[in-house]
């Protein structure tokens, strides 16, 4: 015996209200996907002009801007800033916590 499989009925307000948080999201994909190219773009400068920028400043210029990107990647990429991703979003923090604290273990064991 076959089931029959309905689709849902829209009323055309849902259909408006997901074709404008449709816009807004890709408005914002767009947004962050400019910002990240312009943070590579910094990057490859603060490398390809060693004269420029001194290698103590180099590292942690580009080390600040792959977190920003990371930042970027999980807010706005992986819809981490949605509704119902606590549980993700909470494993993902725990792993973020473990690996600092464990660069932090050996940073301490190979300085000290």
């Amino acid at each position: 015996m076959a089931t029959k499989q309905t689709t849902p009925a829209y009323s055309a307000a849902d259909i408006a209200y997901r074709r404008k948080k449709s816009a807004e999201e890709m408005k914002h994909h767009v947004t962050s996907f400019a910002l990240m190219i312009f943070l590579t773009v910094l990057a490859f400068l603060a490398v390809a002009y060693p004269k420029t920028f001194v290698p103590v400043f180099t590292v942690p210029f580009i080390l600040l801007l792959a977190v920003v990107q990371v930042i970027f990647q999980l807010y706005y990429f992986m819809h981490m800033n949605h509704k119902g991703h606590e549980a993700p979003s909470l494993f993902l923090y725990s792993g973020l916590a473990v690996g600092l604290i464990t660069i932090l273990a050996f940073m301490t064991i190979v300085w000290w």
